[in-house]
């Protein structure tokens, strides 16, 4: 799906068109681009910064260390057969189902410049393995916007059971791929190796530890400073557009694709503001005067999009390697009509335990927009734990099928 130079040409110049009227918006409306960039850069330096440097180093100390390639063989007769991506897709799929956008792009793209896995693997890891962060969904979305925590596990769960069926669908795209990483061959004690082939990466490191620390802190932060640049953007154009009506117009667009689907006119204002910035499109779907079901539909469709200020970040992340982004693309409107789905059947279940709660009552009230650095991390790393744990268990029942099967033949 490669463009021809003519139509290369052609986007360049309407970017460049796009950077003009920009920059005009900025001059004739400074205070509203001021009021923009103040709003990205709180939500950037009290959010995204302290929820995500932790993961990021973490992940780069981990890949340095060989404890991925350690998890990729153990795990990898769990990740074949669900997923079609070799075991160390695992720890993507662990991170990136508790640590929140864009770190499983970051991940994914790594993984690739190592020759972990191709570019199809890839293609499908980073399709699916980029979420909400657990703490946003059940604590910011279900109590700080709803006011009813049980709220936050139908979210939660539509949102991580659409990309985990993703997941699964996507294990049939392009199957028959000839780069595809070869399989680890079964030699007896998985767990014996599993350490060779750590021990193999760590002796394959030429860097001593503490330029390896100093080289994870400082990538981890220019990544972060990358992210931020994208929501502070998105946050100014957000205003620029409020201000001059676009977001209107979009809705308008929007009622005439959704609404014979079965989405509520009053939440196509939200929809229009989550194309954009997942947090503010989430506040204003929950503010439509609709019914309690419309506005978590709506909910469901702006976690799953993520906004374009979200897809910018995963797209500057990929950008160093082969990944196609087409797959994501419609990965996300994908996950958009699956997570929709699952919050239709689930919400009979939840919404008979949902009670209205004041912030102030819940323990995690405080947590609402700026979540502790030692709370997210209690959060998130209780939830990684389980993403791990789950699949080690099931290794361990096939090891041990096998092994009676074979004690059976003999």
């Amino acid at each position: 799906m490669s463009l021809q130079p003519e139509t290369r040409g052609h986007i360049k110049v309407l970017w460049a068109v796009l950077a003009v009227v920009f920059v005009i918006l900025m001059v004739t409306h400074p205070k509203t681009v001021f009021e923009g960039a103040s709003s990205g850069v709180q939500t950037w330096w009290n959010i995204v910064f302290p929820a995500l440097l932790p993961f990021f180093i973490a992940s780069e100390l981990l890949m340095s260390f060989g404890v991925v390639r350690f998890m990729g063989v153990l795990l990898e007769p769990v990740m074949r057969p669900l997923f079609n991506v070799p075991g160390t897709g695992s720890f993507v799929v662990a991170v990136g189902f508790t640590s929140g956008y864009p770190i499983g792009a970051m991940l994914t793209a790594k993984l690739r410049t190592q020759g972990s896995i191709s570019r199809v693997e890839a293609e499908r890891l980073v399709s699916f393995t980029n979420n909400s962060s657990p703490l946003f969904m059940l604590v910011a979305v279900a109590v700080g916007m709803f006011n009813m925590p049980a709220l936050g596990y139908l979210i939660a769960g539509s949102h991580y059971l659409g990309n985990l069926t993703l997941g699964l669908a996507l294990r049939f795209y392009q199957r028959h791929d000839i780069n595809k990483t070869p399989a680890t061959p079964w030699q007896g004690n998985w767990i014996r190796g599993a350490f060779r082939d750590m021990m193999r990466v760590i002796q394959a490191e030429q860097r001593p530890p503490g330029r390896i620390i100093s080289d994870a802190v400082r990538n981890s932060i220019n990544n972060l400073l990358s992210i931020g640049g994208f929501i502070i953007l998105f946050a100014v154009i957000i205003r620029l557009f409020e201000q001059a009506g676009l977001i209107h117009l979009l809705a308008g667009l929007f009622s005439m694709l959704l609404v014979p689907l079965g989405y509520a006119p009053e939440t196509m204002p939200a929809l229009a503001t989550g194309l954009f910035e997942m947090t503010l499109g989430t506040r204003a779907a929950v503010e439509s005067q609709t019914t309690l079901l419309q506005q978590l539909m709506a909910v469901a469709v702006i976690l799953a999009w993520s906004g374009l200020s979200i897809q910018a970040q995963v797209v500057s992340m990929v950008s160093g390697t082969d990944i196609r982004l087409w797959p994501f693309l419609i990965s996300r409107i994908c996950h958009a009509g699956l997570a929709t789905m699952y919050t239709v059947l689930l919400y009979p279940i939840f919404i008979l335990e949902s009670k209205p709660v004041s912030t102030f009552d819940f323990p995690l009230g405080n947590l609402i927009f700026h979540p502790s650095y030692a709370d997210y991390l209690q959060v998130s790393c209780f939830i990684m734990l389980a993403f791990l744990i789950i699949p080690l268990l099931l290794h361990l029942a096939y090891i041990f099928v096998t092994a009676s099967r074979l004690g059976i033949r003999r």
